[in-house]
């Protein structure tokens, strides 16, 4: 009976019902597209970090992320490998620098020397070639999404990097890069050649624990021993990581900000929509008290009404929200739909109609069942 009832409320006025799933689906879409920007942007942030193989990492002191690190003595990798509890230490490179365009013109782009062999941090999700190609002369690996930016479309292409000659042996799919900077993967001795960088220096040593070591207490240990440089556990990297870009420059408050903005304007508009609804039908609610309808009874049609609304809309705005996603694939910054974030939407929904059931619940209050009988 309270379905049916809050059916019929709902349905009464089909304009009014349009407007209502409209203002819902606003709010879901406009949360949808900055919680999955957000979420995308933090998946291309800590990408390289999660692919590692790595329980630690040190690296320069003061390091904020992982494409902007100093270099450091190759003394610190012996440093780690004497430390009990490490299993290995593998070197790895990083680091900005210019490829120059084999059409003309130059674009920044982001080497990352790692040894396939090695197992540090190398090239995932290959459309095309394969690791053993980076042993090679000149190979490169580059992901397919900066073929036009790159200026490059097939496996044999070649371009330079500093004065040195490049040729592309494979393509990887989907690996993007938050500075909009494409990543070139090579080898450790390739890399250092391309950016004209010591052999006694390189960028990160990557540090694996022994099975059941204590990361945090290897990691203290190395600290004693690399006095010079900063040792973070691969968590304590990954958060430096995701404070810095989205936090300190400000990049990740916008996203929130429009976030909360779609649930404040969902929550008025669904709010006007009840009240609404409810004052016509005030005379109802009076009749249903002066037939000795509880209080609790005439809130849970409302409340009812509520989560109608809230799951016709949800319904309509995660579908609008899935095809977003799609079409987003292809961008530099792609949306991520996780069953996580689908749950949250839903639960936010049903929060933003809960409150705005307030509005209704507040008018119900103050009927007199007397007005029945005035009219």
């Amino acid at each position: 009976m309270i379905l049916t009832l809050a059916f019929r409320n709902l349905f009464h006025d089909r304009v009014r019902l349009a407007v209502t799933l409209i203002g819902i689906l606003f709010s879901i879409v406009l949360v949808a597209v900055q919680l999955g920007l957000y979420l995308g942007a933090s998946k291309m942030i800590i990408s390289m970090i999660n692919r590692a193989d790595a329980d630690i990492w040190i690296m320069a002191y003061g390091t904020k992320n992982f494409e902007e690190a100093q270099p450091i003595p190759s003394r610190e990798r012996f440093a780690a490998l004497s430390t009990p509890g490490v299993v290995s230490a593998t070197p790895l490179i990083a680091s900005f620098t210019d490829w120059k365009k084999p059409t003309g013109g130059s674009t920044i782009v982001v080497i990352i020397g790692a040894d396939p062999e090695d197992g540090g941090l190398t090239p995932w999700n290959l459309a095309e070639g394969d690791l053993a190609s980076l042993g090679t002369r000149d190979a490169v690996i580059v992901d397919k999404s900066y073929l036009e930016e790159l200026a490059v479309n097939n496996v044999g292409d070649t371009a330079q990097i500093g004065g040195n000659r490049v040729r592309v042996t494979g393509f990887t799919e989907g690996i993007r890069s938050f500075t909009v900077s494409p990543f070139v993967f090579t080898n450790v001795q390739r890399a250092r050649s391309l950016l004209g960088m010591p052999s006694e220096r390189l960028t990160y040593v990557l540090v694996k624990v022994a099975e059941g070591a204590d990361p945090v207490a290897v990691r203290d240990a190395i600290r004693l021993r690399v006095p010079d440089g900063e040792v973070l556990t691969k968590t304590e990297f990954r958060d430096r990581s995701l404070n810095h870009w989205l936090f300190a420059t400000g990049a990740g408050v916008p996203l929130l900000g429009g976030a909360l903005l779609g649930l404040i304007v969902g929550t008025v508009i669904v709010a006007q929509t009840l009240y609404s609804s409810t004052k016509d039908h005030l005379n109802e609610f009076a009749t249903l008290r002066a037939l000795g309808s509880s209080s609790g009874y005439i809130y849970k049609v409302i409340l009812a009404q509520a989560a109608l609304s809230a799951a016709l809309g949800y319904v309509l705005g995660i579908v609008l929200s899935l095809i977003i996603v799609w079409f987003s694939e292809g961008t530099a910054l792609p949306m991520v739909m996780t069953p996580g974030l689908a749950a949250l939407l839903f639960g936010l929904t049903l929060f933003m109609c809960a409150i705005s059931a307030v509005a209704a619940i507040s008018k119900v209050t103050r009927i007199d069942p007397a007005m029945v009988f005035s009219k």
